[in-house]
């Protein structure tokens, strides 16, 4: 049974972080279609304008979401009103064991995984308190499990999945969504590229057939809060 939701898609302001390739490009690419306004996010610049010139209107910001002063400063100069719903899907997978993954590489998955989460929504919340709103994190069965070679990055979707869950619990009473996502399929994106096996590639999907789970939670079921929910089994129920 499908969750109740009420909100238009349609007119919202919706942020997308890793939106120059893979999930976040297809769900942006999405969301765009279904009507929303998109403020982009990513430090790759020719793929971003890319997926901007495939979203007319879309407003773009090329940054390094492991800077904490530059994503602040990214900001500062793309959030000028409301944010509808933000969905953080930039992350870095270092595919390394403990003994090469450096100091600087744990904390650069750290900051773009969570700490440019924490400061996305302290930007948002504030507005989102008094109108309601949507926060999306992508994370993965390594939010949840422990994955060989990946310290830094199963750290970070653990790190989420908590962020989340408490989010949830706070904006209860402000109509404030908060899920992470997972995408519940083999998808076929640059970073599937570079750690599948051949017998997962087989299997892969293009990544946009799990965009309408996003557009879904972006009319905020409110039920659904809170929760750990199947990119892939949400966006097959949409269809």
């Amino acid at each position: 049974m499908q969750a109740k939701s009420s909100v238009p898609i349609e007119g919202q302001t919706i942020i997308v972080t890793g939106a120059a390739q893979g999930l976040g490009a297809a769900v942006a690419r999405h969301l765009h279609d279904q009507g929303a306004k998109l403020i982009l996010m990513d430090r790759n610049e020719a793929r971003l304008a890319e997926v901007r010139l495939r979203c007319p209107g879309a407003v773009a910001a090329v940054v390094d979401l492991s800077d904490s002063i530059a994503t602040q400063h990214a900001i500062d100069q793309v959030v000028t009103g409301p944010v509808d719903t933000v969905v953080h899907n930039a992350a870095i997978l270092r595919v390394e064991p403990l003994e090469d993954v450096s100091l600087v590489s744990f904390q650069a998955t750290m900051n773009v995984g969570i700490q440019a989460g924490f400061q996305l929504t302290k930007a948002v919340w504030p507005i989102m308190q008094d109108r309601g709103g949507a926060m999306i994190f992508v994370s993965s069965r390594s939010g949840i499990e422990g994955f060989d070679s990946e310290t830094a990055y199963c750290a970070s979707k653990h790190a989420l999945e908590g962020f989340s869950k408490c989010l949830a619990m706070e904006g209860e009473a402000h109509g404030i969504l908060s899920v992470t996502v997972t995408p519940g399929m083999y998808m076929r994106t640059p970073m599937s590229e570079t750690t599948y096996p051949p017998e997962l590639r087989e299997k892969w999907v293009d990544p946009i057939e799990l965009a309408p789970a996003f557009s879904y939670l972006a009319t905020r079921p409110m039920e659904l809060s809170g929760q750990r929910l199947s990119a892939w089994e949400l966006s097959k129920e949409q269809v």
